[in-house]
């Protein structure tokens, strides 16, 4: 069976619908919400604590790769769990395939720690 253009339609009007939702929102939202300004309201408020000094200090870029590689591993982890559901299934083959994976994940974490990414000194 092949698909038409008019078979992408209805995908086409629900985005199409989501979007105009949201900006359609947004945009009455701006038109009939309140515009009161104050000093108090204007004021830079962090978790209860009044700001202190200059919000734009440099601090170290560890923590951000840290962070970074965290969510890499993290969701390249997340593959091993249908995997796991369909291993019977997948065979030799699969696990052939999980095996090369792991072991590109192995070499990235070892290059990480090699690198020592993860040292805080």
């Amino acid at each position: 069976m092949q698909s038409t253009q008019m078979d992408y339609f209805p995908i086409l009007m629900q985005a199409l619908l989501a979007v105009g939702f949201v900006v359609g929102m947004i945009f009455i939202s701006s038109k009939l919400g309140p515009k009161r300004s104050s000093v108090n309201k204007d004021k830079n408020f962090e978790c209860g604590i009044e700001s202190q000094g200059n919000a734009r200090i440099p601090f170290s870029v560890k923590y951000f790769l840290v962070a970074i590689l965290f969510v890499l591993f993290d969701v390249e982890v997340i593959f091993l769990y249908p995997w796991a559901i369909n291993f019977k299934e997948l065979g030799i083959e699969g696990m052939i395939k999980m095996v090369i994976f792991m072991m590109l994940l192995l070499v990235g974490f070892f290059y990480i720690i090699k690198k020592k990414a993860l040292d805080w000194e």
